[in-house]
């Protein structure tokens, strides 16, 4: 059994992703945050994402499970997108990073993918509304995940046997079809629990 080695190419697609993924989810988050500061300053403030009574992020912002851990959930979120941020920046200048780092990046990230289905799970099932910004961090934090879960291995920042390398490589190339199966069952439940659709249709 051997190691395959790591790419010698510089990952400019990956770094530039990484970048917008973790770009767009901390201005959703931050957008969430002042929001949610803006409630707290007024009682009677509408937030700007209060489109309807399904498409609002008001009853989120309020609820216990929008402050998980005693306080707002959209600090961890304009904490954690800085990480992305940050690796896409250092890979772009051409940073090589050990194999402890990527296992602790991509355990920060999987917190991250359980912690929005999650949220998604009480959004639709327990709260029944569909948070614009949060839908756009749940649509962000997905495909960070994944590509950042296959491409180490793949790619040989994180040794494996040929063999198993070979199977990242496939995984990797498959990611868009894993992300929008994770779409679409969003999608679905959603419909199914909220008839978003119907509720769409009348915006």
């Amino acid at each position: 059994m051997t190691s395959a080695p790591r790419s010698t190419r510089r990952p400019t697609a990956f770094a530039v992703f990484s970048i917008l993924a973790g770009s767009i989810g901390w201005f959703a988050s931050f957008e969430l945050l002042t929001e949610y500061i803006k409630t707290l300053a007024a009682s009677d403030y509408v937030p700007n994402c209060n489109v309807s009574i399904l498409v609002t992020c008001g009853p989120n912002m309020g609820s216990w499970q929008g402050s998980l851990f005693g306080f707002s959930n959209t600090i961890i979120g304009v904490s954690a997108f800085v990480a992305p941020i940050a690796v896409g920046v250092a890979l772009l200048a051409g940073a090589r990073f050990s194999r402890w780092f990527w296992t602790l990046y991509q355990l920060g990230l999987l917190g991250g993918f359980v912690f929005i289905w999650w949220l998604f799970s009480q959004s639709v099932f327990v709260l029944g509304t569909l948070c614009p910004w949060c839908m756009v961090v749940w649509s962000v934090m997905i495909p960070l995940w994944w590509v950042s879960f296959f491409r180490p291995y793949a790619n040989g920042d994180i040794p494996l046997s040929d063999s198993a390398r070979a199977v990242f490589q496939t995984l990797l190339s498959w990611t868009w079809v894993i992300v929008l199966i994770c779409y679409l069952v969003i999608a679905f439940v959603a419909q199914l629990q909220l008839d978003w659709l119907s509720e769409f249709s009348r915006m």
